[in-house]
């Protein structure tokens, strides 16, 4: 496909038939919408697609929006990662969808694109997916000595440790969380 430097690529089928035509071996999957697309990607090439659409003239997806996780508790390739980049423009958002298992590492784009630096540290912190590279892989959301990612579906919903304030020490107490739930017998004999 030739593109005219001046004209941007602006529709969901032209950003396909960009990308099979200049990058064909990175896509591997994807679904066209109104002012979007959604590109499935190998976790070995999210980093030289994520340079390309960040720097690329012609798309004008100068903006990484958003980056979310999904716990697929029971897949092989248990985390789900979506890059949103975003046309500032004209509002067209090019989804990308990477799949990487439990113990799996991803190649951390905050070198080249400065906003992925707090969304990746918020991924990390919530969800426990290690991004390699980075250079400060710190919690951001939840307490230094917090054990455990509270968005992952194993974590207790209760969590391991309660917080309260204590009136006569004047400070936060944190203590173990012990639940007591009594036992009930049920009658499911209908009247």
């Amino acid at each position: 496909m030739v593109v005219d430097n001046t004209e941007r690529v602006t529709t969901s089928l032209e950003i396909y038939a960009f990308f099979s035509a200049v990058m064909p071996r990175f896509v591997y999957g994807y679904l066209l919408g109104v002012n979007k697309c959604v590109l499935y990607v190998k976790c070995c090439h999210l980093l030289p697609l994520s340079v390309f659409l960040f720097r690329n003239l012609l798309l004008g997806a100068h903006c990484l929006l958003d980056l979310t996780a999904v716990d697929r508790f029971f897949y092989a390739n248990r985390f789900m990662l979506l890059y949103c980049f975003v046309n500032l423009s004209t509002g067209f958002r090019i989804f990308v969808k990477v799949f990487v298992p439990e113990h799996g590492f991803v190649p951390s784009l905050s070198n080249i694109i400065a906003s992925s630096n707090w969304l990746e540290r918020e991924v990390w912190d919530m969800f426990g997916v290690p991004f390699s590279s980075h250079s400060d892989m710190r919690r951001i959301l939840t307490d230094y000595g917090f054990s455990g990612h509270p968005l992952r579906k194993d974590f207790p919903l209760t969590g391991f440790i309660e917080l309260r304030y204590d009136d006569s020490l004047k400070r936060v107490v944190y203590e173990p969380l012990e639940l007591t739930q009594e036992f009930r017998v049920f009658n499911f004999v209908n009247p």
